[in-house]
């Protein structure tokens, strides 16, 4: 898959991480029929080879599903293997180096100047600027100034009243956890968190 253009395109990533294999599964599941296009799946939530597994099954072949907290080359084999589309780091890891061999793009985290080059660099489709709560939309916009042509992606206490912000300051997407799951992961309300996916869907339309 082209991980920049679906990017660019859905402006949303939701991150799925939590205790509950079952929960989580179920909430991969709800965004996706709620539009949400591009789901990552944390290798730090309970069995969560098992959760892209049964997902990747549900959702067929094309849905954009990745694996994210992917730091080693294992960790990033096994994610292929269980079927993921694109693996998400939060630093610079080993994955990206094993990303090329296995043929999967990759949205590599980093936070500073020097860390975006290396990203980049290191050949990441786009990178994940995390934790992006320190510095907010306007860090964000300081690095567009060196650094117009790469992709940026802000994740870490991004919301739905911030996501707009990111965004008109140059991020291509925001990538969504705990304000966007709340408690399904946990096994809560799915339709409290239909009503959420709509509300960040529509904080990214362009």
């Amino acid at each position: 898959m082209n991980l920049t253009d679906a990017l660019r395109t859905h402006r949303l990533l939701a991150i799925v991480r939590g205790p509950d294999p079952a929960a989580a599964l179920a909430s991969v599941l709800t965004l996706a029929d709620s539009g949400v296009a591009l789901i990552e799946v944390s290798l730090t939530g309970a069995d969560a080879l098992g959760v892209v597994r049964r997902a990747r099954a549900a959702l067929g072949p094309e849905f954009a599903l990745g694996a994210g907290t992917v730091l080693t080359a294992e960790d990033a084999r096994a994610a292929a293997e269980a079927g993921a589309a694109f693996l998400v780091t939060p630093a610079l890891a080993e994955s990206l180096d094993e990303a090329p061999r296995l043929g999967l793009p990759v949205l590599a985290g980093a936070l500073t100047p020097t860390e975006v080059v290396r990203a980049r660099a290191a050949g990441a489709a786009a990178v994940k600027l995390f934790p992006a709560s320190i510095g907010g939309p306007d860090y964000l916009g300081a690095l567009r100034d060196p650094f117009p042509d790469t992709p940026l992606v802000p994740v870490g206490g991004v919301d739905a009243d911030s996501a707009r912000r990111y965004l008109d300051r140059g991020a291509i997407a925001v990538g969504v956890g705990s304000p966007l799951l709340g408690d399904a992961v946990r096994g809560g309300d799915p339709a409290a968190l239909r009503e959420r996916a709509a509300a960040f869907l529509a904080a990214v339309r362009p």
